[in-house]
């Protein structure tokens, strides 16, 4: 057992291979993809030596478990989950040394829902478009993680020590999304934009990579026809017929048909990848 390579024992509820995406493809109709919380995988790849956007494992919900063909250090970040190697605790948030042929046990989440697994070397993945990324919409890039899986890692790094400890911000217990208006703000009625500004809303249990659902008071139209299909970016805030905002995350379509009231920044979307289903959630207009 010495060749680079590990094997999936648990595949957990999903869990993908994810880098930081393939950007620059939307006018072929492939979005971005890449890890949801971007800040922790890179962080985790830092632990373990590699360049930020190496590719990670992203666990959901109930975490994984693996068996590599070699000796390897890993780092597990993310949501906060308990760790094991072949049954003894290790710790979260570090660096481990994981023998070959032993169990690496990735656990439930604790708080958050998204954990992340950095190999030394990066999970190398045959890459689609630039990037290894699972894109659960378009179906590009490696297929979700199944028992008994087998993916390939790259070389390991040489004279690159990561840190033996970095800084986790803890999953939000309310998410703020400051958001610009627009491009369509203006299908929507005065009190409709004030609800959005105003009113809470909560994470709904539909949410998925491809978008962050709410549950809370619906948005009422001023313009009630018919919208062509346009652009969709990340973080747009998309209205469906129920009235209710749609955050579009990583793998969101990259054209649709509802209006878009507003755009989430950027920076602000790591934390919608760890906001558990309940969270209170908060738009913040800003220019």
């Amino acid at each position: 057992m010495t060749d680079r390579a590990f094997a999936v024992v648990r595949a957990g509820a999903l869990t993908t291979v994810q880098d930081r995406g393939r950007r620059g493809h939307a006018h072929l109709g492939v979005p971005r993809s890449g890890a949801l919380d971007p800040y922790a995988s890179g962080l985790a790849n830092r632990l373990v030596g590699n360049p930020v956007d190496a590719a990670v494992l992203e666990t959901t919900v109930d975490g994984c478990a693996v068996r590599p063909r070699c000796a390897v250090t890993v780092a597990v970040g993310g949501a906060p989950c308990p760790v094991t190697v072949d049954g003894r605790p290790v710790a979260w948030g570090a660096p481990v040394r994981v023998p070959a042929g032993a169990v690496l046990e990735v656990g439930a989440a604790v708080r958050g829902l998204r954990s992340y697994v950095a190999f030394a070397g990066g999970v190398a993945a045959d890459p689609v478009l630039g990037s290894r990324s699972t894109d659960l919409l378009s179906g590009l890039g490696p297929a979700p993680l199944r028992d008994g899986t087998v993916l390939p890692l790259g070389p390991e790094p040489h004279g690159v020590a990561g840190p033996d400890a970095v800084p986790w911000p803890a999953p939000p217990e309310e998410l703020v999304l400051r958001v610009r208006l627009g491009p369509r703000d203006d299908w929507f009625t005065g009190p409709a934009l004030r609800t959005l500004a105003t009113r809470a809303y909560r994470v709904s249990p539909a949410s998925n990579r491809i978008g962050l659902r709410t549950e809370g008071p619906p948005l009422e139209r001023a313009v009630t026809g018919e919208l062509p299909s346009e652009g969709m970016v990340l973080g747009a805030v998309q209205v469906p017929p129920d009235g209710r905002p749609v955050v579009f995350l990583a793998d969101h379509p990259t054209t649709g048909g509802y209006p878009v009231v507003a755009v989430v920044r950027e920076k602000d979307l790591a934390a919608a990848a760890q906001a558990v289903p309940g969270t209170p959630i908060r738009f913040i207009p800003t220019r």
